[in-house]
């Protein structure tokens, strides 16, 4: 015999009775905060005037004012506690439809005033929308016991059939509700994965042009260390034979680095025989964008000595910075600064409010995780975000230690 559905029942009965509520999902204050500020007196006030009325139409059925007040009280207690606790507050009305029983009057369908029948409404309502549907089911159970020990015969199918609609509509919501939520929990974990997919991806290209830039510094090491003993004179045999070691170390580097290199090129992408570009090449890309038909200005220091990877990581800000100003700003003015000084070179790339929409849709894409991804690898910083004239910046500084090998 299978035991399960059983054990699920009595584990749903135990929940609607005496179990405590599910944490309330994302609150009002967090959603909306003026509204809440807002909606909270305004609740308040309705429930002091929900509260005299109810008084006043018991004490008009000539009920005693303590037991008119406790009535009332029970009337308006489950709505107080409705936004934050519904089962607690369902427990509250089915204990309110159970005491509060007098002579209502002849038009009505049960023995409650009317704010106590409109009130058990709203909370049976919003109480099967927020809870599973095991402890739903105890719910709607469980409220049809004063219905049918209560209401009139020849009203209790009306008064039966709005719970069952209550029910079914509350249920589709609450599946509606946990739909949204999936969808929304999955979409935010395809973005973080994507993001995270996009840094690596970024990390790899890096680490491409960074081997063709150390490659070419360990080639120039394997070629002077080679002809050192032709193009000096009178060079020792034995520092003949360390030139040659240091060649050999060289190439063995650099052979290295090719197994390496392949290990890290995906198979879309061949070997890049071409040298990385650096700081002396930005006016050249600047040229080309203005070709291009981009309203593109350069304030640049003469480019210094700096080390490859800083160079060539200003070079790609930049390109990047071009390429998102030409894509979501047409027709903006677009300027570029590069200083260089004794310890790190500024990059900056501002743009002027677009003249037309973008070309391309407004959603998120790599370039900012790239230019970011450069100016960290080099322990430098990186900013982005509008200006107020409703432009746009792109900024990195990337430092570099003085005196270094490649300055």
């Amino acid at each position: 015999m299978n035991r399960q559905p059983v054990v699920v029942a009595l584990g749903a009965l135990g929940q609607a009775l005496w179990g405590r509520d599910a944490p309330p999902g994302r609150p009002l204050q967090a959603r909306w905060p003026r509204l809440a500020r807002a909606v909270t007196p305004l609740g308040l006030l309705a429930a002091l005037g929900l509260f005299w009325i109810t008084l006043s139409v018991e004490l008009d059925l000539g009920l005693p004012t303590p037991v008119a007040v406790l009535f009332a009280a029970m009337t308006v207690a489950p709505l107080l506690a409705l936004p934050r606790r519904p089962l607690l507050a369902w427990r509250l009305t089915v204990l309110a439809l159970l005491v509060c029983t007098f002579n209502a009057p002849a038009e009505q369908p049960g023995p409650w005033t009317a704010p106590l029948a409109l009130g058990s409404i709203v909370v049976v309502a919003l109480t099967v929308a927020r809870v599973d549907r095991p402890v739903l089911a105890w719910v709607v159970v469980i409220t049809a016991v004063p219905v049918l020990t209560l209401v009139r015969p020849q009203d209790r199918a009306a008064v039966l059939a709005l719970l069952g609609a209550l029910a079914i509509v509350g249920d589709l919501i609450r599946r509606n509700r946990q739909s949204r939520r999936a969808l929304a929990a999955q979409t935010e974990l395809s973005e973080r994965e994507q993001e995270r997919r996009a840094v690596l991806e970024e990390r790899t290209r890096i680490a491409r042009e960074l081997h063709d830039v150390v490659a070419h510094h360990m080639s120039l090491i394997a070629v002077q260390a080679e002809t050192a003993p032709y193009r000096l004179d009178d060079v020792p045999a034995p520092a003949a034979a360390e030139f040659a070691a240091i060649a050999g170390s060289a190439r063995d580097a650099l052979t290295d680095m090719r197994r390496l290199l392949g290990v890290l090129r995906s198979e879309a992408s061949g070997p890049q025989t071409a040298p990385q570009p650096d700081l002396a090449d930005v006016g050249a890309m600047v040229d080309a964008a203005r070709r291009a038909g981009l309203a593109v200005t350069l304030d640049a220091d003469p480019p210094g000595p700096v080390p490859a990877p800083v160079g060539l990581a200003a070079y790609r800000i930049v390109q990047e910075g071009l390429a998102n100003a030409a894509r979501h700003a047409p027709g903006a003015a677009v300027r570029v600064t590069v200083r260089s000084g004794p310890a790190g070179v500024g990059v900056r790339v501002d743009n002027s409010p677009p003249d037309a929409p973008p070309t391309v849709d407004g959603g998120p894409g790599h370039g900012l995780t790239g230019m970011r991804e450069r100016a960290t690898s080099l322990g430098g910083t990186f900013t982005a975000g509008p200006l107020p004239d409703g432009g746009y910046r792109v900024a990195a500084e990337l430092p570099y230690e003085v005196g270094s090998p490649d300055t």
